[in-house]
């Protein structure tokens, strides 16, 4: 009687499909844990803008009147602008990244701030529930994120 050596074909393609599975798996929990880390980085950035504003409101007293903020710095003499001036109150302020599975339109995928110099709004998205904050488009304004 002969000896069998190595695997059949069968047995090959079982561990094969097992793989397949188990590769297919990691993908999933992989897309998901970059979504959430997005969010968090996205209410993380909103914070540390807002805290910025306040910093500014505090010597100013005002929030700076502008139209856009991302890429620029905002400092005591400029307010938010490409070059700083005066006291920096945030270097670069962040920009939000533009994933394609939140559900947010493109617009929406940004961080827009419209001011008054009593007052301000700052819209963002977010594509999953963070810190019991549901996803989809939201507003932060002086002292909360909505």
């Amino acid at each position: 009687m002969k000896k069998q050596r190595g695997f059949t074909l069968i047995e090959l393609l079982v561990v094969i499909a097992i793989i397949g599975l188990l590769a297919t798996l990691a993908v999933v929990a992989l897309n998901n844990a970059r979504m959430k880390s997005r969010d968090a980085k996205r209410i993380s950035d909103v914070k540390q803008i807002q805290t910025a504003l306040e910093l500014y409101f505090n010597d100013q007293s005002s929030y700076p009147v502008t139209a856009t903020i991302s890429g620029t710095c905002l400092s005591s003499t400029n307010g938010f602008a490409a070059a700083c001036a005066g006291t920096t109150y945030m270097s670069i302020v962040p920009t939000a990244s533009v994933p394609v599975d939140t559900g947010c339109t493109a617009a929406q995928n940004t961080y827009t701030y419209v001011s008054t110099a009593s007052s301000y709004t700052l819209s963002y998205c977010l594509g999953g529930i963070t810190g019991g904050i549901p996803a989809g488009p939201h507003t932060a304004v002086p002292g909360s994120i909505q």
